[in-house]
């Protein structure tokens, strides 16, 4: 169990850093409707890497991806020296449009209808986000192959799955839960952190892309050697 939360571990603070969703949330915080649209969206968030994570456990099982031995199958090996691949092509992608950051290129229009959204809506963009976002499910295919890889009972996968989903949601929970404690308190300081997000969430996520990219590269390599 403690191996695989280990591989789980960079996996989820690569969802869990991603600008979008927080900006997203500090958006709904600041809003009229934020104390139903913010723990809307959370719910959606974190059902949506459950559900991701889940089917792809399911489906990395039934296809028989746990190594004998504590050995990672070829397969496997491939499938992550893919993953790597398409992660650092993502961060290549990253880093070419970061001239652009600064550019005034106006407020995107999921921004602007974010004062809009009710608690249903919310939950559903949250859904969204973390189900369909392509790097996310690049994160999710590779906790799923980690966990179907640890060779656990049925209720070690449960808590691989749940270990796995708190911390990939922390970033967005965190600030619900700040903001329900003391909501006048937090607005200057979500204010604050939503404006150097809107600045450097490229370079946060090339770096993130990059890193992660490195590690499951190396996995597929060496996998592919032993």
């Amino acid at each position: 169990m403690g191996e695989v939360i280990g591989q789980l571990l960079p996996l989820a603070v690569g969802v869990a850093i991603s600008p979008i969703p927080i900006i997203a949330v500090i958006l709904m915080l600041l809003a009229p409707r934020a104390r139903t649209t913010g723990p809307g969206f959370l719910a959606g968030w974190a059902a949506g890497i459950v559900i991701a994570t889940t089917v792809l456990v399911l489906i990395a099982n039934a296809i028989g991806m746990n190594g004998s031995a504590g050995e990672p199958k070829t397969p496997v090996s491939w499938i992550e020296l893919l993953l790597g691949v398409l992660l650092l092509t993502l961060a290549a992608r990253q880093w070419t449009s970061r001239q652009g950051d600064h550019a005034d290129a106006g407020t995107p229009a999921w921004m602007r209808a974010v004062d809009e959204l009710t608690p249903a809506r919310a939950a559903s963009f949250g859904l969204l986000l973390s189900a369909v976002n392509p790097k996310n499910l690049i994160m999710c295919v590779a906790a799923g192959i980690a966990i179907s890889q640890g060779d656990m009972s049925v209720g070690g996968e449960v808590v691989a799955v749940a270990v796995f989903t708190v911390i990939a949601a922390c970033t967005v929970a965190v600030p619900v839960a700040v903001y329900a404690a003391d909501a006048e308190r937090v607005r200057g300081p979500l204010d604050a952190l939503k404006a150097w997000l809107e600045r450097n969430s490229t370079t946060v996520m090339f770096m993130l892309l990059l890193v992660i990219g490195v590690v499951l590269l190396g996995k597929g390599i060496g996998g592919l050697i032993d």
